[in-house]
């Protein structure tokens, strides 16, 4: 085992308007861990984001995916010292749990001085979430387009233009994703199914060659709408900014809202604004059981 493993995994915007549990961004927000091996015991210390609300014993997240990384790879460790520095919001719709389930596993990797293999994180960090949006874009960075094959998680990365960046206006109060999950219907008609296929695809051109079609590429009609009654702020906020023109969307399951570009609207009060550009690699590691991931 490595005495010591450090963790660096981005912040993730998922659906990206159309792309609803398919379509993930990786963004230059990050989650910080180190893991120190022990023969026995546990201790969590945790900083910033989430620190006075996330447990600090076997339940936490990061321990629960740590533990899991390493049976995957037939390992297994008595304790160890996790220290987390959050700097992803909890509960905004910015990907804080998907950071935390590929970050631990990515600690695992390391632990056992064991390279990245991208697709097996992917399909255990797919295991953990539910769900492989999210963590495609954390384990690859970049832009990604995810889908479950029977049942597991598989991506492809793809380069967003070099000029994209993003801006993001975060409220004070979390939304849970269960609550915003549940709040859509469990049919929906054949025209807005296809209206959603055809602007997801033009996405897909927009993100990589084609950034002046963002705005439309944007529309969605999946999801946003039916989520108003949980984030109201939220949907008149995209309304406004896409009325101005701006590529405006809902961020994940919410309430942040992201913007495909630069945008200058104050914020509703008590909103931050977050201005950011693209993550290109996903989850690093660096441990001392393998000095190439230092260089």
């Amino acid at each position: 085992m490595s005495p010591v493993v450090r963790v660096r995994v981005p912040a993730t915007s998922a659906n990206l308007g159309p792309g609803f549990d398919a379509f993930g961004l990786a963004l230059e927000l990050y989650d910080e861990l180190t893991v120190v091996p022990r023969a026995s015991g546990l201790s969590v210390e945790v900083t910033g984001e989430g620190a006075d609300a996330v447990p600090r014993d076997e339940s936490h997240l990061v321990v629960r995916a740590i533990r899991a990384g390493l049976s995957s790879l037939g390992a297994s460790v008595g304790g160890f010292d996790l220290h987390c520095t959050n700097h992803i919001p909890h509960g905004r719709g910015l990907g804080s749990s998907a950071a935390a389930i590929v970050g631990g596993i990515a600690a695992a990797y390391g632990l056992t001085g064991t390279p990245l293999d991208h697709p097996k994180v992917l399909e255990l960090a797919n295991e953990l979430e539910g769900h492989p949006d999210n963590v495609a874009a954390a384990v690859y960075g970049g832009f990604t387009i995810a889908w479950v094959d029977g049942v597991a998680g598989r991506a492809v990365r793809l380069d967003p233009a070099e000029s994209l960046s993003v801006t993001g206006y975060v409220p004070s109060t979390p939304l849970s994703t269960e609550v915003a999950r549940g709040l859509l219907p469990e049919q929906v008609s054949h025209g807005d199914a296809a209206a959603n296929a055809g602007r997801a695809a033009l996405l897909v051109a927009a993100l990589t060659t084609r950034p002046d079609l963002l705005l439309t590429a944007t529309e969605d009609r999946l999801h946003q709408e039916y989520r108003a009654p949980a984030m109201p702020e939220s949907l008149a906020l995209i309304r406004k900014l896409r009325d101005n023109g701006q590529a405006a969307i809902v961020s994940g399951a919410g309430p942040t809202v992201l913007v495909l570009g630069e945008a200058t609207l104050e914020p509703p009060e008590g909103w931050t604004v977050l201005r950011c550009g693209i993550d290109p690699v996903g989850a690093q590691v660096w441990s001392e059981a393998r000095a190439a991931d230092r260089e």
